[in-house]
């Protein structure tokens, strides 16, 4: 059975470590095989707010902005060697109420006719993600001990996904309630 999956590369950032390597983890969007689309969950969401109510591994393409997530719990996320991707068909949603270690904190959905290709999308997320980061959390990323990650279109899940969404999330070592926009830290 072919399923739909989503690409990620480890985070390089670490709070223990923030001064010494403070470099962002990217979360590709990616898809290996998408002739045969496969939910692993639908997001279980409240009406009409639809914020997540329950822990569950939703379907990677399920994600939205304000969504908490724990990253540690990701399938691989803390076995690949630092800037390594790996691919993951759910992401372990959780309420914000509870501890987690990511919060979805932008997206930015792309009007771009054509894909711009992997190093022009890498740079285009990068330097999106960086930006929105001050706006959220009320100090600049090279400021924060916070590291962002997020998930953006490759080539297939573009072209056959029509897939044109870049999400950022930013990513604490340490797990945390509730949200961090505004925490300035």
């Amino acid at each position: 059975m072919n399923r739909t999956t989503r690409t990620v590369r480890r985070p390089a950032r670490l709070l223990a470590a923030a001064a010494a390597a403070a470099v962002s983890l990217t979360m590709l969007t990616g898809c290996s095989v998408l002739d045969d689309i496969m939910s692993s969950g639908e997001a279980p969401r409240d009406e009409p707010g639809g914020e997540i109510t329950a822990s569950a591994d939703a379907d990677a393409f399920d994600i939205l902005k304000g969504d908490c997530i724990d990253l540690a719990a990701l399938d691989g996320y803390g076995e690949s060697a630092e800037g390594e991707d790996f691919e993951v068909e759910s992401v372990p949603v959780v309420p914000c109420a509870e501890e987690h270690t990511g919060e979805v904190y932008a997206e930015l959905i792309m009007d771009d006719a054509e894909y711009p290709g992997d190093e022009a999308m890498s740079k285009k997320f990068d330097e999106w993600c960086y930006d929105e980061f001050e706006k959220f959390v009320g100090i600049s990323y090279d400021e924060s001990v916070y590291g962002y990650t997020g998930f953006y279109p490759t080539q297939a899940t573009w072209d056959q996904l029509n897939d044109r969404s870049l999400q950022c999330i930013i990513s604490s070592e340490e797990p945390f309630t509730g949200s961090l926009k505004g925490a300035a830290k």
